[in-house]
């Protein structure tokens, strides 16, 4: 930022201003840009900058309609401070409707910071990171599953750095899982940079779903009232919260072939001993039963009933007996009433 303006190569957004624009990152085959769409909103009044990205595996959707909304249909009249927002961070991804890069199928989010001169991977994420992500204070990075599996609305955060875990407190989900993330990643990367990031993952690939769209709207507004981008709107609490170390979740995996029967939904409480789903051939024989190790909530859940043996079905991460009640407590509460 120079004297409250949001500089990157090749332009120059003043307080006050917007803009639209369509940076070009790299090439196609016939030599024409790939060009990644960017709305940088600054705010008449100073105050910290935070990038909202979205797409950067290529089709994982709801992110982008979080990052539409708040550049384009929220008012920003009173913003304190810079907005940068990347709804769809991997376009040949977005284009083809895949998670990777079509190019050598490689993985945008194993490819951060960037570097000029190496894999075409790298030099798209270093003018990604070098011009939008670098200047920001904070940034918020939404993903949902990958295909044919489903999440709960999430955060994910290095939560042994203060700068990230009060980032991913103030989206104000229910579940936080620490972790410091992959090599690579966006978050990892940009927060070991100085710009603590946080991921927000929710849903599936392939789709918009309003209800998680919605709630992660409220999450949005959540952070920039923690750090007053947007001074008078209430931080949110989610009403619990758990936050979940390496020891306390697992992945299920199939120990056998053929169709699944799931008997719980993502984001539902399931006890030591459940049968969480069925595994059977086509004739309904052979049954296989896969329990619960432990109480816990289904954070991600299989979409597509078929499997392979190791294929996953589903992560349970474990809840505390305090936990449970505030769980079962606040499903009582936003329960509807049945008619009478």
């Amino acid at each position: 930022m120079t004297d409250g303006a949001f500089t990157y190569n090749g332009g120059r957004v003043d307080p006050g201003e917007r803009a639209d624009i369509r940076y070009s990152i790299s090439e196609t085959y016939l030599g024409d840009p790939v060009r990644v769409p960017v709305s940088i909103v600054n705010g008449e009044h100073p105050g910290p900058t935070v990038f909202l990205t979205a797409a950067i595996h290529g089709d994982e959707l709801n992110g982008i309609a979080v990052v539409r909304e708040v550049a384009h249909e929220w008012a920003h009249t009173n913003l304190h401070g810079t907005l940068v927002c990347m709804p769809v961070v991997n376009v040949p991804g977005f284009m083809a409707q895949q998670r990777y890069l079509p190019v050598y199928d490689r993985d945008l989010n194993r490819s951060f910071p960037g570097k000029e001169g190496s894999t075409s991977a790298k030099r798209m994420a270093d003018q990604i990171f070098r011009n939008f992500v670098e200047p920001c204070d904070y940034g918020v990075d939404f993903h949902t599953s990958t295909r044919g599996r489903t999440n709960m609305l999430h955060a994910r955060a290095d939560m042994s750095d203060d700068a990230a875990a009060r980032l991913a407190r103030s989206f104000g989900t229910n579940v936080i899982i620490d972790s410091d993330g992959s090599s690579g990643t966006l978050r990892r990367e940009a927060t070991e940079a100085g710009v603590p990031t946080v991921t927000v993952e929710m849903g599936e690939a392939h789709r918009f779903q309003r209800p998680l769209i919605d709630r992660a709207l409220d999450g949005v507004a959540s952070v920039l009232a923690e750090y007053e981008l947007y001074p008078s709107e209430p931080v949110n609490w989610p009403g619990w919260r758990t936050i979940v170390t390496s020891d306390q979740k697992t992945w299920l995996r199939a120990d056998a072939g053929g169709l699944v029967d799931m008997h719980y939904e993502r984001g539902e409480l399931v006890r030591e001993g459940d049968t969480i789903c069925t595994i059977s051939n086509p004739f309904k024989t052979d049954v296989v039963r896969v329990t619960a190790p432990f109480t816990g909530l289904l954070v991600g859940a299989l979409e597509n009933p078929v499997v392979y043996p190791g294929n996953p079905l589903c992560h349970l991460v474990e809840l505390d007996e305090r936990t449970q009640r505030a769980y079962e407590r606040d499903r009582t509460d936003t329960m509807p009433e049945r008619p009478t």
